[in-house]
């Protein structure tokens, strides 16, 4: 999982901010040494003050409150105004300025450090919630790829886990609507039910049913969880129970791809009490040399910067790498290029491969 960060800036729009208050204060002294006195440009130097607190700490907004102030006081004495009204009231202004962006300042530092903090315990949470997954587990071998969002400090939902039953391997990936501390406190009631009934029930619908039973009791108001289940047992089989999360990618042994789409679509966990149907177990051949690919949707709804959604079905191909750490570390890096820039939503990925003959597949 990423380390905590705070919110700030992306590199570019940063540097764009950090030079715009001198940009501001030289363009206002060229006009105003070009237009003269009479159009009255002077009180706009204070701009410069004005924009210095949008990045950077106080020592930075108090030296451009300084030079706005000797600009200030040049150009009066430039255009004859340093002993007249209009003059000191320019600089009045700087002054007024200065001291108004270093509270504003003030201000952004406290709610950054504030957010950080959150951010920190979030994710302090989130890592105790979200174990480890084995690398193998039966016949399986297993990657997985956490990447935490940078936006603000609000981590999301997603949650993942890997189970070995008496009756094969059991997986759950969902994401919590909502963010913060309360999705890390959702996410912990669907993960503790389904630890617990996978490795006790007999068969996956009774699993979805105890994680069901445990989600109704925790929330409080409409609130809801996307998942999918799945069981791959002693068949060359897997069996899914999706409650309106997205369908996980399967690629075969010879390339082929595809949705695992469920054949009718059912409700998302925490919205049983409608009372519509539960979702149905959908079976999908499974055999050495197969991938699953299960994925949240800060994947699939990432976009770049023209507002395309990450081609995850084009990104297969990625997944021919032997080593399957590797193989999904590409799709992530392929993910992250095409965004260009931090994520805005949390992407957890996991991957099985059906491994050929006990190998390292």
């Amino acid at each position: 999982m990423n380390e905590p960060q705070s919110p700030r800036p992306r590199a570019p729009v940063r540097g764009v901010l950090s030079v715009l208050p001198y940009a501001v204060m030289a363009v206002v002294a060229a006009v105003d040494t070009s237009a003269g006195p009479e159009v009255g440009y002077l009180p706009l130097v204070s701009l410069g003050p004005a924009f210095a607190g949008l990045v950077g700490g106080w020592r930075r907004t108090l030296l451009i409150g300084a030079l706005a102030l000797l600009l200030a006081a040049g150009l009066s004495e430039y255009n004859g105004l340093l002993g007249d009204r209009r003059g000191y009231t320019a600089m009045l202004s700087v002054v007024g300025v200065t001291a108004a962006g270093l509270v504003a300042v003030r201000m952004r530092q406290a709610r950054e450090a504030e957010l950080s903090n959150v951010r920190s315990i979030a994710e302090t949470a989130q890592r105790v919630l979200l174990r480890p997954v084995p690398m193998a587990a039966g016949k399986l071998r297993i990657a997985l790829s956490y990447t935490s969002a940078v936006a603000d400090a609000r981590i999301g939902g997603d949650l993942y886990e890997v189970v070995t039953s008496p009756v094969g391997v059991r997986v759950i990936i969902g994401d919590v609507q909502g963010k913060g501390l309360e999705a890390v406190e959702t996410a912990a009631v669907v993960l503790g039910a389904f630890r617990e009934a996978a490795y006790d029930e007999p068969d996956l619908q009774a699993v979805g049913e105890r994680v069901e039973r445990a989600l109704d009791r925790h929330l409080t108001s409409e609130k809801f969880v996307t998942a999918i289940m799945a069981e791959i047992g002693h068949e060359s089989a897997v069996t899914l129970l999706n409650y309106g999360h997205p369908a996980p990618l399967a690629v075969q042994g010879d390339g082929t791809t595809r949705l695992l789409e469920p054949s009718a679509r059912a409700l998302p966990l925490g919205l049983g009490m409608h009372g519509t149907a539960p979702p149905q177990p959908h079976v999908h051949p499974f055999s050495p040399g197969d991938q699953i690919l299960f994925y949240t949707d800060g994947v699939t709804e990432a976009r770049d910067g023209e507002g395309a959604f990450y081609p995850l079905t084009e990104a297969a191909a990625l997944l021919t790498e032997t080593d399957a750490d590797t193989a999904l570390a590409a799709v992530r890096q392929s993910l992250v290029d095409h965004v260009r820039g931090p994520l805005q939503d949390d992407a957890a990925m996991l991957l099985l491969r059906y491994r050929k003959d006990g190998g390292r597949l």
